[in-house]
């Protein structure tokens, strides 16, 4: 009303200016009125669409944030899908690396990595068997763990930035220290790097070994041809067979591989430590919750180690005066319940799967073919590098 007040006004004075003038006001006012109008009913129509696209706008937005929340959702739903399946669904080594993950004759699979996975499955539902292993190539591992194929990976993966990040996944605890090495002929002469020059080295292909060697040897200034391969096995079968003068991986799949040779007093491991290479599980970004039971569990193994708990005593340790022990195997407090999960999470874990020196010794350790020295795998109260935050 105001606004068509203030119009009249101006119309009056410009018909009076119109008179003085010597004009046709009225013709003049009617003109204006008239052009008035239209533009009135443009921005009436120009109103009308503003609210249209408002509306859209808000119901564009609206399903925006629905989808940004089902897909949320969908991201954070692991644990219960891994408990209506009822299975946990677990990357690891397609069954070359004797002692981290391999596939036995009987078609059961074993190995400290595959222990990884059944120590998940012992805390999220009760019992470690309850694993659906997905062996997986150098290639392949991340694709599948990135489509949602399987739940979590566990497979002698390096635990590096672009993988953090660009590739979108998150590391827990790092179960195995390892480096980088160089195996060789015993009767070559070769006793360090150097003496590749102008050799040939077999790697396998999508892996930080290929580009450590490829780093490495190019600021020592050695010349090499790299024989890369896709199939997990085929760098040390090929080298076995005489066809590349060394072979190259994690040390501790060298030792494995090494059991593995037609002749094993042949081969000897050159003392150079290429890389740094801190092994462990991962899981894929967007499922905090998850991120947490799966670091939670795996250190769960070492910090009964450091405690004293056994898979022989924990049912003894139920009763135990320690404080941080009751707290860890759920005696006392609600850990559990933090992470969605039973209280007593970490009981079932060295119940059935035993402590961190309980799956090591049992898959790397003095009673099997490859006596895998601790070193720096040892707790940090031995002087090694494996150290468990608080359960409190």
């Amino acid at each position: 009303m105001k606004n068509k007040f203030i119009l009249g006004l101006c119309l009056t004075a410009f018909a009076v200016f119109l008179v003085a003038c010597g004009g046709d006001a009225g013709q003049a006012v009617a003109d204006l009125q008239a052009t008035v109008s239209d533009l009135e009913s443009q921005l009436a129509d120009a109103k009308s669409m503003a609210a249209d696209a408002e509306a859209k706008l808000e119901d564009a937005m609206s399903m925006a944030e629905e989808a940004g929340d089902g897909a949320a959702m969908a991201s954070a739903d692991t644990l219960a899908a891994v408990q209506d399946r009822g299975i946990l669904k677990c990357g690891v080594p397609a069954g070359v690396s004797p002692g981290f993950g391999f596939i036995e004759e009987d078609g059961s699979y074993t190995g400290f990595d595959y222990d990884y996975c059944r120590v998940i499955a012992a805390a999220v539902l009760g019992d470690a068997d309850a694993v659906e292993v997905r062996p997986t190539t150098g290639t392949e591992r991340f694709p599948v763990l990135q489509s949602g194929e399987i739940d979590m990976l566990s497979r002698q993966t390096t635990w590096t930035i672009s993988r953090d990040t660009a590739l979108g996944f998150n590391f827990v605890a790092t179960t195995y220290y390892d480096g980088q090495g160089m195996m060789v002929r015993a009767d070559s002469g070769i006793e360090s790097l150097e003496g590749l020059d102008g050799g040939t080295v077999c790697v396998a292909a999508g892996t930080t070994t290929e580009k450590n060697l490829a780093d490495v040897f190019r600021q020592l200034g050695i010349a090499y041809e790299a024989v890369v391969f896709d199939e997990p096995d085929a760098p040390r079968s090929t080298y076995d067979e005489g066809r590349c003068d060394g072979w190259t991986t994690d040390k501790s799949g060298l030792v494995s591989g090494l059991v593995q040779m037609n002749d094993p007093s042949e081969h000897v491991i050159l003392a150079e430590t290429m890389s740094k290479e801190p092994l462990g599980p991962l899981v894929r970004h967007g499922d905090d919750n998850w991120f947490d039971i799966v670091q939670w569990s795996t250190l769960c193994t070492m910090e009964a180690e450091e405690l004293g708990v056994t898979s022989a005593n924990v049912d003894e340790m139920l009763g135990s005066d320690n404080p941080k022990i009751l707290n860890m195997l759920g005696v006392e407090g609600d850990l559990g319940q933090a992470l969605g999960l039973n209280n007593d999470f970490c009981y079932q874990i060295i119940k059935q799967m035993g402590n961190y020196e309980e799956i090591y010794n049992k898959n790397l350790g003095p009673d099997t073919p490859f006596n895998l020295a601790r070193g720096v795998n040892s707790l940090w109260t031995e002087g090694g590098l494996l150290y468990s935050p608080p359960f409190r």
